[in-house]
């Protein structure tokens, strides 16, 4: 395992998923979030944790990356789109099943999670093959 080039993917993949998840949750689920049916899904803007969102991303993304460099094959980037969808499946699509089935959120919300959350981790993979793979030899 390389170190440095695992310290820079694991930043890498905060970066890319702190943007994503500020384009997905602020920006594209916006509207859904303040319809009135949701709104006891969430705290008050003013009792949010902040900074726990911060420290789970972060604390997600460099397992992310520790978890890819563990069976890293130096495959290319098809290896790190493989392992985000891997991911993905795991956790995005047992988490939205079982927020469906015990929140009320609507199937349509429950659709958009999946797929965008699947379509920024299978990023988040590629992200990180691109960042740890093997330098290129100069010539």
């Amino acid at each position: 395992m390389n170190a440095k080039k695992l310290l820079l993917a694991g930043v890498g993949v905060f970066v890319y998923m702190m943007i994503t998840d500020f384009i997905i949750h602020g920006l594209i689920l916006k509207g859904c979030y303040s319809a009135p049916e949701f709104q006891y899904l969430w705290r008050p803007a003013g009792e949010m944790i902040n900074w726990l969102m911060w420290v789970s991303r972060l604390i997600f993304s460099f397992v992310f990356v520790f978890i890819f460099t563990k069976g890293y094959e130096q495959k290319g980037l098809a290896e790190g789109l493989r392992f985000g969808l891997y991911i993905a499946l795991l956790l995005t699509l047992t988490r939205i099943l079982m927020n469906y089935a015990t929140q009320p959120i609507s199937f349509s919300l429950a659709i958009y999670w999946f797929v965008l959350e699947t379509i920024q981790l299978v990023i988040a993979g590629l992200v990180a093959a691109a960042i740890y793979r093997p330098a290129v030899a100069e010539g």
